[in-house]
């Protein structure tokens, strides 16, 4: 085995989930925007593409039978059922880009995050929450996505989500969203500063003034 030390560190792996219409997607744009060696894993799901998405930018849409099929060959890391739809993110895809030294975040639910958990305990977890109930469904209506059915569906639903808000390592309340993403910077930076990870990437300048 070579002794050959790099200057790439292990990158992290980000755990983010959120009631649906908290915020969370449009910060996590904003953060990928923002943040360099940071991306998001590409789930696959057999839910429907929605207007402006993209088959294997936003998802990798599949049908139900491949999903299975995946599922059973162990090929995802983690996968859940949400709503009436299947999700699961590439187990191989994930750990690549973990060894490149980039940061991953996986958008996923409660569920998933346990699954996570119990595979990669080193994982980051964070959970974004609205301001109030009354701002989550103003955000369900202003998406304008959904019929008043599935609102009531989603409030429901996003009860359940939150109890689980103790499970996760940090939280994030999206107010104001300028607010929110300086706190998720924040703690990515404090992630990327700790002491092994800096050593490994700055171990020229070490070595030079200890020598």
């Amino acid at each position: 085995m070579s002794n050959k030390q790099t200057d790439t560190a292990p990158g992290t792996l980000y755990i983010i989930a959120a009631p649906s219409g908290a915020g969370k997607t449009s910060l996590v744009k904003a953060l990928l925007g923002s943040t360099a060696l940071l991306m998001v894993s590409v789930s696959h799901t057999t839910r429907l593409m929605r207007p402006g998405e993209e088959d294997g930018k936003d998802y990798n849409f599949i049908d139900v039978d491949t999903f299975r099929a995946m599922e059973r060959d162990g090929s995802f890391i983690e996968s859940a059922q949400v709503f009436d739809n299947f999700y699961g993110t590439s187990r191989s895809a994930t750990l690549d880009q973990l060894k490149r030294g980039v940061d991953v975040i996986l958008e996923i639910d409660w569920q998933g995050a346990q699954q996570v958990r119990e595979l990669m305990p080193d994982a980051i977890s964070i959970f974004i929450l609205p301001p109030s109930r009354e701002a989550l469904e103003q955000r369900l209506k202003a998406r304008k996505q959904d019929g008043p059915e599935v609102i009531a569906r989603r409030m429901s639903d996003a009860v359940n989500e939150i109890s689980h808000y103790t499970e996760f390592d940090y939280i994030v309340v999206n107010d104001d969203m300028e607010v929110a993403l300086t706190e998720l910077r924040a703690i990515i930076l404090a992630r990327r500063l700790r002491q092994e990870p800096q050593a490994v990437r700055n171990h020229k300048i070490i070595n030079g003034l200890l020598a």
